[in-house]
Formats: C-alpha cells, sequence, structure tokens
C-alpha cells in the first residue's frame, strides 16, 4: 500500500498485548492516513474490525490496532525517534511480499 521498510515482528511470548508488530515508514501524513482508513476497511470487510486507531496530533505516525496485530506507520524521523523494531528486538522477523513480488526479493536482516 505503498509504504515503505515494511517489518513484520512475530512477539508472542514476549508481548502480554499482541502477537505480531508491524511497522512500516510512510511519505506522508495523507498517505500514511489512507493506508491506515485501508487497513481499517480491510479488517472490517473480514469481519476484524481494529479494535482502536490513533494518530498523533502531528500526523507522523499512526496506529491501526487489531489486538492480535498492531500495526504502526511512522513518517521516516519519527520512525528512527521511536525505533519499534529494537523494543521488539528478540521478536522473530516474518518475511513476507506484496502479491506479484517474489520472496526472493525480500530484504534480509542484513540490509
Amino acid at each position: 500500500m505503498k509504504c515503505s521498510d515494511v517489518r513484520v515482528l512475530d512477539v508472542r511470548g514476549l508481548s502480554q498485548v499482541s502477537d505480531y508488530i508491524v511497522v512500516a515508514s510512510g511519505t506522508s501524513g495523507r498517505q500514511m492516513k489512507s493506508v491506515a482508513q485501508a487497513l481499517e476497511d480491510i479488517g472490517k470487510e473480514s469481519g476484524d474490525p481494529p479494535y482502536r486507531t490513533n494518530r498523533d496530533s502531528g500526523g507522523t505516525w499512526v496506529v491501526v490496532d487489531f489486538v492480535d496485530t498492531v500495526v504502526h506507520i511512522f513518517e521516516p524521523e519519527q520512525r528512527f525517534y521511536y525505533d519499534i523494531e529494537a523494543l521488539w528486538k528478540t521478536g522473530a522477523r516474518i518475511d513476507w511480499a506484496r502479491p506479484g513480488d517474489s520472496v526472493a526479493a525480500l530484504p534480509t536482516d542484513d540490509g
């Protein structure tokens, strides 16, 4: 959905709140809001609506909470500042691909 550097972390057994954390970078507040809305719509259509969606006042961070999965969409500077990945660094990284992408094209932990 036009976000970049999307990471999916398996935090089962590490978090008492969720099983998966998704972290992505957006290009603008408007784009991040659109992605969050699309995620909400997909959740509602599949019978799993978000528990809550929150946005910071500056439009630099959006959180969509599906309880088992929490999605964080940041502007790149905010993502670096909050460094959610470091908070959950012991969580296993889940490889994923957008439809049409090959798994071989996925970034590795080395880069």
